[in-house]
């Protein structure tokens, strides 16, 4: 603790930029370097989740990254359940320039209600292309529409907001139980955004199958500028897994999946959040890059067009290739924007290490 004046104390916390990983004595081939990933009753090919945001994410894109190894999510109160063909608007979208007319533009066609057999037709056109079915909601929304979503079959059920607490309380509405919830479901849970060790502790004891540290859309929010809250991941990530060590001597043994949700818009930012203790990563920014992302070339998240206190921004992110040389290369770009499968191969092979659980408990360095 440091104390940043007579009346308040802080503490010392990091992001990714102010860390580095170290090199081991021993390097390996990163063709020996083995990313599987299982959460629940499923294995994928690398530890990526595709961020359920309107600018990366739709069926069709879920589908292409499920087949190239990974878990894309969809967003449940995004335009593909608001409108039958949203294509014409998200042409509209990429169309605007001006930052304030984007917001304008945004709630208005955010404000078209959720339409449940919309969900059901979304998750079926995925699940029907043979790959994993994800779908998300905001703890808000997760009461009125969580049949509809279950009853379409989901593989995972993903609640998503700036933060997620178990304990949320209000004097306005019934909160959500999210204990009871995950329990009645016959879906596996996956929960967050997080921070800190006490609340993924308690997220850890609803049942959830993973838990999201972090608010996710590290390059579209400004949560910091309108709330004042920030979560610097590294810290973050390192605390909530100190959490999943301490929840499996409470459980006797449940291991619940801790997944960074931001700030993840280069492949060394992935390495490192796996270093300080995540077991996958939640992606947006790179993916948003892609050629075949709904987006356009545009990024943005839910905070932006939120109809009340939008604190984020649509963002001009340009296009960096096909989604599958963003996740598999190759890369003609220098900045760790593409060939993210690749990068973290090369990372952890390059420190000696073959596993992700191993990669973990590498070396790591703070920058003075």
């Amino acid at each position: 603790m440091i104390e940043i004046g007579r009346a308040k104390r802080a503490t010392q916390v990091y992001g990714f930029d102010d860390i580095a990983i170290v090199p081991t004595r021993r390097t390996r081939s990163p063709e020996d370097v083995r990313l599987n990933w299982t959460i629940d009753a499923l294995t994928f090919e690398f530890p990526f989740m595709a961020a359920p945001m309107d600018s990366v994410m739709s069926p069709e894109t879920a589908i292409a990254f499920g087949r190239l190894g990974g878990l894309g999510v969809l967003n449940l109160e995004g335009l593909w359940t608001r409108y039958d063909d949203p294509e014409p608007l998200l042409e509209e979208l990429a169309a605007i320039e001006n930052g304030g007319a984007a917001t304008l533009r945004m709630q208005a066609l955010y404000a078209e209600p959720i339409k449940p057999e919309l969900i059901a037709a979304r998750m079926k056109q995925i699940r029907d292309a043979g790959v994993p079915v994800a779908g998300a909601l905001s703890p808000q929304q997760t009461q009125e529409y969580a049949s509809a979503v279950e009853a379409a079959g989901v593989d995972f059920f993903v609640i998503r907001g700036t933060t997620v607490s178990a304990e949320h309380v209000s004097n306005d509405a019934q909160p959500l139980n999210l204990k009871e919830f995950i329990r009645k479901l016959d879906v596996p849970v996956i929960v967050g955004g997080c921070a800190t060790y006490q609340a993924a502790l308690h997220l850890m004891r609803t049942g959830a199958a993973g838990v999201l540290v972090g608010f996710g859309g590290g390059a579209t929010g400004r949560t910091r500028h309108v709330l004042g809250v920030e979560v610097p991941m590294a810290s973050a990530i390192a605390d909530v897994a100190a959490a999943r060590r301490d929840y499996m001597d409470e459980s006797g043994g449940r291991y619940v999946q801790v997944i960074a949700d931001g700030a993840l818009g280069r492949s060394g930012d992935i390495a490192k959040a796996i270093a300080c203790g995540a077991d996958a990563c939640m992606v947006a920014t790179p993916l948003a890059r892609a050629a075949e992302a709904p987006g356009r070339g545009w990024h943005w998240g839910p905070e932006a067009w939120h109809p009340r206190l939008p604190r984020g921004e649509r963002v001009r992110m340009g296009r960096a290739g096909t989604l599958e040389e963003v996740l598999l290369g190759p890369s003609h770009t220098p900045d760790g924007t593409m060939n993210l499968v690749g990068a973290l191969r090369k990372a952890m092979g390059t420190t000696g290490y073959t596993e992700v659980k191993e990669f973990q408990r590498v070396e790591i360095v703070v920058h003075a």
